[in-house]
């Protein structure tokens, strides 16, 4: 499996716009990618307890680390994981009704907890300390294949076949 493309948005040049709305608050990436990684806990756990996924839900983990060496931080956690389908529908597209509003609306805004609250661009604050994002990802789903994903913060992506073996989601920020 390896599928190369671009990223879904309505509005060219909208990464560098975000990233300097983004760019105030150095350290809102790191709120957002572990919020991330609590939700997808959060909800394994729900479909633990409504019988929609019989596997062991074990303890919750979410996990920040910092490998000085590789120069890289990683955001794990043992939550839903996600298909390569899911990753292109959650991460490929930057989904927002009205891009050109968003633009015009918040191109003097002083707060960017507003703007990532607001459009869900949580995800995307990564680029703002990283040249390059990797996800490694194995889906709770039965049958499920690792995935992987790649972007250096323009709009092309590569997913790959991923090299995960237990579930949940790894974000590696390079």
């Amino acid at each position: 499996m390896q599928e190369k493309g671009n990223i879904s948005i309505h509005t060219e040049n909208i990464f560098p716009i975000i990233k300097k709305f983004l760019y105030s608050d150095n350290e809102i990436f790191l709120r957002e990618l572990v919020s991330n990684a609590v939700d997808a806990v959060q909800k394994i756990k729900r479909l633990g307890s409504l019988g929609q996924f019989n596997g062991e839900v074990g303890q919750p983990l979410v996990q920040v680390a910092v490998d000085k060496e590789a120069k890289t931080i990683t955001i794990s956690d043992n939550g839903l994981g996600m298909t390569a389908e899911e990753i292109k529908k959650y991460i490929n597209q930057v989904a927002f009704s009205g891009a050109s509003e968003f633009v015009e609306k918040f191109k003097d805004a002083k707060d960017a907890n507003e703007i990532i609250g607001k459009f869900g661009l949580g995800f995307y604050s990564a680029f703002m300390v990283a040249d390059l994002v990797e996800i490694q990802t194995l889906s709770y789903q039965e049958g499920a294949e690792p995935a992987r994903w790649v972007c250096d913060g323009s709009t092309e992506f590569e997913i790959t076949e991923g090299t995960k073996t237990t579930r949940g989601t790894d974000i590696i920020l390079h």
